[in-house]
């Protein structure tokens, strides 16, 4: 199974299969009509949202939904973290809205990272009943003094309530049964359509006219890209919606920490000049791998895993083997690195790598100045659409 998803996912991203191998063309036929029926059905649900025959909920606070129009790696859930610590700075106790899918990975991300504050994460697939769990539970701030928040100049309160002012909907796009009052698309620039195709043909999850619906867009991982793939990416997306704003946003290594003790603390400095082999079940691989090699490991080789994929033990003897490998090439012992998503996968299977070091790499994203935009800029432009909604 693991092999069919990545020859998919090889399949979503590639353009023109002619030279393509022969699994690969056998399966385009059967993705395409599979993608033909996902259309369909998509067209028919979006229909029934539009006319009102599905009911959509309305939250009694104002709603920021983070979401995308592809496969992983676009920095979703980075974008909910940063969004949150944004709403306390102002004041605002936010409420968390994720699905929790595959064993939650990002959910278990975020708790960790926001642990002892005042923010709420709710976990499941029917977001509006645990929204209302949680409304329940902690109370909720009075809508109309909300909006002053996010007032520009009121922007300064320190006191937080402790009563929910804010949900933010992780990977809420395609999620229409719930109202919000701002939109954000988040988008790969590193390969931000693929071959343009709807899944399982292609990686887009809606057509790309859905850009209509987005008040902002952020292109991802924007450190990585060249200027002319940045330039036709914002021609894509004004092409849809000739208004919308867009910024730039990248992740930025901070620190690593040891499968076996998820307090400790390491410096970057420890992959320099070292053989490292990155180990990872995301959306973005390529931009994890490239991370560690700016941050100076001497070699760097890669084990690529399918988005969200849980390790097995015969994956472990995999990864040994080829840290054995590097170790007989290298004559030093390589650093085995993962990433935060698949620590919080399954911690446990990871302590038993040894006799290599395993370290988890700790990212944060950073709101990137380009184009003539900043971090100030992204901020005052969502506080202004939060404070008309």
């Amino acid at each position: 199974m693991e092999k069919l998803r990545k020859v998919v996912k090889e399949i979503a991203y590639t353009r023109d299969h002619t030279n393509s191998p022969a699994l690969h063309r056998s399966l385009v036929p059967l993705l395409t009509f599979a993608s033909s029926l996902y259309g369909v059905a998509l067209h028919i649900r979006r229909s029934l949202y539009r006319s009102s025959f599905f009911h959509q909920h309305r939250l009694p606070v104002p709603v920021i939904s983070v979401g995308n129009l592809s496969w992983g790696g676009n920095g979703k859930t980075p974008m909910v973290e940063y969004i949150t610590q944004l709403l306390l700075d102002y004041g605002i106790s936010p409420l968390i809205l994720t699905r929790g899918y595959a064993g939650g990975d990002e959910a278990k991300m975020l708790e960790r990272h926001l642990q002892g504050g005042p923010t709420k994460i709710g976990v499941g697939a029917n977001r509006a009943a645990t929204a209302a769990t949680c409304f329940e539970k902690y109370g909720c701030a009075n809508p109309s003094s909300i909006r002053t928040f996010f007032d520009r100049e009121t922007a300064k309160v320190k006191t937080i309530s402790q009563e929910i002012g804010s949900v933010v909907l992780d990977d809420g796009m395609q999620h229409w049964s719930m109202c919000r009052d701002l939109e954000i698309v988040m988008i790969n620039g590193m390969n931000p359509w693929g071959n343009g195709n709807l899944v399982p043909l292609g990686p887009l999850r809606e057509p790309l006219p859905a850009l209509e619906r987005a008040d902002i867009a952020v292109v991802h991982h924007v450190d990585l890209i060249t200027e002319k793939s940045l330039g036709d990416i914002e021609e894509t997306i004004h092409g849809f919606k000739s208004s919308i704003p867009v910024f730039y946003s990248k992740m930025v290594p901070k620190h690593l920490f040891d499968v076996k003790n998820d307090r400790s603390y390491v410096a970057l400095e420890a992959l320099h000049d070292a053989t490292v082999l990155c180990v990872s079940a995301i959306g973005s691989a390529d931009a994890f791998v490239k991370s560690i090699g700016m941050v100076g490991a001497r070699y760097v080789d890669r084990l690529d895993f399918s988005d969200h994929y849980s390790f097995k033990a015969q994956d472990c003897e995999t990864m040994r083997r080829r840290a054995k490998g590097l170790e007989n090439r290298s004559e030093s012992k390589p650093i085995i690195v993962v990433t935060e998503k698949d620590y919080n996968r399954d911690p446990e299977i990871l302590k038993s790598l040894d006799p290599y070091i395993v370290l988890v790499l700790c990212s944060k994203l950073e709101i990137t100045p380009c184009r003539e935009t900043n971090v100030d800029d992204f901020n005052f432009t969502l506080c202004k659409i939060l404070a008309v909604s």
